[in-house]
């Protein structure tokens, strides 16, 4: 079961994440996009603390479409360097994965 991916996007605003799940879904190259506003964000950017709001993007996919999301997130990003990191799912009703799969296209466009 190691072919799926949970992946994980910051993006400065609702609106941002909103487009991105949404190109993503619509190009096949994710099943679904969990838009969660409002997360709160520490982190170390150029020598200085930030401390802010983010909103998180929830990717499902497979893993042998990570580098055409990847690619596609930094091209609709604002940020410098976004905030692409997957976990593998090695769990999951079954049913769930394979809509996962069934939804998702390793074809090119």
């Amino acid at each position: 079961m190691g072919e799926f991916l949970i992946i994980f996007v910051t993006a400065a605003s609702e609106q941002e994440g909103a487009e991105i799940g949404r190109v993503l879904v619509e190009e096949g190259l994710a099943a679904c996009a969990n838009i969660i506003p409002r997360i709160r964000s520490v982190y170390r950017w150029k020598g200085e603390i930030w401390d802010e709001a983010e909103t998180l993007i929830i990717i499902k996919s497979t893993e042998e479409l990570f580098e055409r999301i990847r690619s596609r997130v930094k091209e609709l990003h604002s940020y410098e360097i976004p905030e692409i990191s997957a976990i593998k799912l090695d769990r999951g009703d079954l049913a769930y994965l394979e809509w996962i799969k069934e939804t998702t296209s390793s074809e090119g466009d």
